[in-house]
């Protein structure tokens, strides 16, 4: 069984290896078509295409790019009303020959709708009407029989992929529209929650004047479970940070000096963040300059909290592998 299977995976992964090899200008005619579509994607199949015809419209109306299944059966009894004049159709059928589909075709022309064919069949009827055609043809079945839709519906499947991701970089998609589109899920709100959702205030983030003596710091830091000290000016500006690491490259100094001040240890002008930023970007700044605090300030420049790499692991976030 477990041969089986591998030799049924392998199958798959070699015909979309095949599709791959042979896409060609027709997938992007294809996707500025879809891009430039006044309506919905309406996607269309019929038996097993139809299921991923679902899963392709989910995709594409998750990433942006407004998206409903049709299914023919349904068209055909009332439902072609769903489709407004300026969508683009994305037809899905191996054969290229499924009646209901053709029935349809004059329906979605006279409606105005632009026509891409998702198809194994390049010479098909489909084919032929369609402004667009990409071809999905598999030289065999994965199953024994080479009936059951296999990798013929696997590779159209991975077609609509391709087209979803080729249409979410051409409509310069980013983390904030699929946070919009996405307000119930775990993803969704990790990318929604800005630097101040997340970081430490008050009694949990020490602020000291540069006067402070380094006792008193390291006392502060301690209390607050922190990883760092923030120093302000009299008007609340962030003018340094006194960190573990300060501590480690001073030690032997400041167990001889505990009265002197944190201005003479600290770490001067150091890089703030505001606390309006996405949680993200601030991820993205602890990762390229290797640091675990940030400073956080608001619009008037006046330091509001204190932003570890570790409060933002705990929301969820992943820090890039090395």
């Amino acid at each position: 069984m477990i041969e089986t299977g591998r030799k049924v995976l392998m199958h798959e992964a070699d015909a979309i290896r095949r599709m791959a090899r042979k896409l060609d200008a027709s997938f992007g005619k294809a996707v500025k078509l879809l891009a430039r579509s006044c309506g919905a994607v309406v996607v269309i199949g019929m038996g097993k295409p139809s299921y991923i015809g679902q899963k392709i419209s989910a995709s594409l109306a998750s990433t942006g790019t407004p998206s409903f299944a049709l299914h023919p059966a349904d068209a055909l009894h009332g439902d072609i009303g769903r489709v407004s004049p300026g969508c683009a159709a994305l037809i899905l059928s191996n054969s290229g020959e499924t009646d209901e589909i053709l029935k349809l075709l004059p329906l979605l022309r006279a409606a105005r709708c632009a026509l891409v064919a998702v198809t194994g069949n390049p010479r098909s009827t489909l084919a032929r009407e369609s402004d667009v055609v990409l071809d999905t043809s598999v030289i065999s079945e994965a199953e024994p029989l080479n009936a059951a839709p296999t990798a013929s519906t696997t590779c159209m499947l991975a077609m609509g992929d391709a087209l979803t991701m080729a249409l979410v970089k051409s409509r310069g998609f980013k983390e904030i529209d699929f946070a919009r589109l996405h307000p119930g899920g775990s993803l969704g709100r990790r990318l929604r929650l800005t630097v101040g959702d997340v970081m430490r205030r008050k009694n949990r983030h020490p602020m000291v004047r540069s006067d402070a003596p380094i006792r008193e710091v390291l006392l502060r830091i301690t209390s607050s479970h922190a990883g760092s000290a923030t120093v302000v000016d009299a008007r609340g500006r962030c003018i340094g940070i006194f960190t573990d690491g300060d501590l480690r490259r001073h030690f032997s100094e400041l167990v001889k000096k505990p009265a002197s001040p944190v201005a003479r240890w600290m770490t001067p002008r150091p890089l703030t963040v505001r606390e309006d930023l996405l949680a993200m970007k601030a991820l993205e700044i602890f990762t390229r300059k290797k640091i675990d605090e940030l400073p956080v300030v608001n619009a008037s420049g006046r330091v509001t909290g204190l932003l570890d790499v570790q409060d933002l692991l705990e929301q969820g976030f992943m820090l890039p592998n090395e």
